[in-house]
């Protein structure tokens, strides 16, 4: 019985640790695409976003579909550094639903000289072999 014990023991606090691991990795991509946004890089900001034709973007507009087309559509919306402001996430919550795939939900500030704008979002990532990446991203 006690070798039962520490055999549940040894497989919780390894699952633990993955999934700390797992959510220090999303909150420092989150981290990565803040400093990027507030440099002045969109494109080092996407590197955050799979790239693929399979990405979503909801925003007030519905949604876009594709790296590129997302790409496309934050350099229209911020087309200079006045407009990007600097960017701010407070994240609500980072929650596992199973080993490949995490929920984020968060609200956003940019700071601007041309007026402040925020929001809420939610993001869905998965792990990839380059890594954890948004695959979904719904932002009003």
């Amino acid at each position: 019985m006690k070798k039962l014990f520490i055999l549940i023991l040894l497989c919780y606090c390894q699952i633990g640790f993955a999934q700390n691991k797992d959510v220090i990795a999303i909150q420092d991509l989150l981290s990565n695409q803040t400093k990027s946004w507030n440099n002045g890089n969109v494109e080092s900001f996407m590197l955050g976003y799979l790239e693929s034709d399979s990405l979503v973007f909801i925003g007030k507009n519905g949604p876009t579909y594709g790296y590129a087309n997302t790409l496309a559509n934050y350099k229209k919306g911020y087309p200079d550094t006045s407009h990007m402001g600097k960017l701010n996430f407070d994240i609500i919550s980072i929650k596992s639903l199973n080993t490949d795939h995490y929920f984020v939900i968060g609200k956003w500030h940019l700071t601007r000289t041309v007026g402040n704008l925020n929001g809420v979002f939610t993001l869905l990532f998965r792990k990839t072999k380059d890594g954890w990446k948004i695959i979904a991203d719904h932002s009003s």
